[in-house]
Formats: C-alpha cells, sequence, structure tokens
C-alpha cells in the first residue's frame, strides 16, 4: 500500500514539475513578445542623403542604421574623395529619438549651420546646413523641394532627408 502511494506522489510530482516547466515557457514567451513589440515600436526614422559635388554629380545614399560615418576613407559609409576631409570626418548618429551631428576631430571642422560643432549636436530641423570643412565664401543657391538638410562639401551641395 505504501508503494502505491509512493508511486502516486511521484506520478503527481512530475506532473507539477511538467505543468511548472509549461508555464515558466509561457511565461518566456509572452515577455518576448512584449519585448519585442515595444522595440518595433520605436523603429528610428530612414536618412536620405543626396550629395552633389563641385561638378554637378548628384550621389545618392539611403540608410537605415543608426550610425553613418563620412570621410575621405573607404571604410567611411558616405566616402568622398576631397582632400578637404578627414579620413573618418563626421558621425551622423540617432539616439534618444534625435539624430545628432558630430564631428570626429577633423582638421577643417564640422559645421551645423555655419557654426562650428565641438560637442555632438542635435539635427532639429530637416532644414539643416551640415558643412564639411571651412565654409566657403560664396553663398548656395537654395533649396525649393521637401524640407531637407544639408550636406555641404567644398562648393556642392547636398539634402539629407529624413
Amino acid at each position: 500500500m505504501t508503494a502505491t502511494i509512493v508511486l502516486a506522489l511521484r506520478i503527481g510530482l512530475a506532473v507539477l514539475l511538467y505543468v511548472f516547466l509549461w508555464r515558466v515557457l509561457q511565461t518566456l514567451r509572452r515577455d518576448l513578445r512584449q519585448q519585442s513589440d515595444i522595440l518595433s515600436s520605436q523603429k528610428k526614422p530612414g536618412l536620405q542623403l543626396s550629395a552633389v559635388t563641385e561638378n554637378g554629380r548628384e550621389h545618392a545614399y539611403r540608410f537605415w542604421q543608426d550610425e553613418i560615418t563620412i570621410g575621405r576613407g573607404s571604410h567611411c559609409d558616405v566616402s568622398l574623395e576631397d582632400e578637404a576631409l578627414s579620413a573618418r570626418h563626421a558621425r551622423i548618429s540617432y539616439h534618444h529619438g534625435q539624430w545628432w551631428l558630430e564631428d570626429l576631430g577633423s582638421t577643417n571642422g564640422t559645421f551645423l549651420n555655419r557654426h562650428r560643432i565641438v560637442t555632438p549636436t542635435v539635427i532639429i530641423t530637416a532644414a539643416t546646413e551640415i558643412r564639411l570643412m571651412a565654409p566657403p565664401v560664396r553663398t548656395s543657391r537654395p533649396y525649393h523641394g521637401e524640407p531637407a538638410s544639408r550636406l555641404v562639401r567644398g562648393s556642392g551641395w547636398g539634402t539629407l532627408r529624413r
């Protein structure tokens, strides 16, 4: 009789263990799904960059990543052949729900709306001018399309669309 009771207790404990494990797995699955929903709702906006060189050629770039490096080096996301640019000149990054511009210790500096930036700076509006060297003397032609940020290299223009 005691053997039957012990066997019944062992079977009951095994069933309880399997029920417990099943509930743990259900909870983990639910939490992972909720976390996935939260992360997918925090998607960053894409970034389109169009750079027009001094000879009039336009280069279009589209990005969905959080960090974009601009410079002369071939390892940069936007690689521009200009001796005035450093190998890694500037970085545009997305964090805290905003796009930020940062100079990476370039020799000629990075300018945001004609002001040299020293610390990472928020790109506030879509009509923001970004200059990757000392400002040229001549003025630029106005942009009459949709609101856009401008990436300036030498005397060439580009647009940064969000």
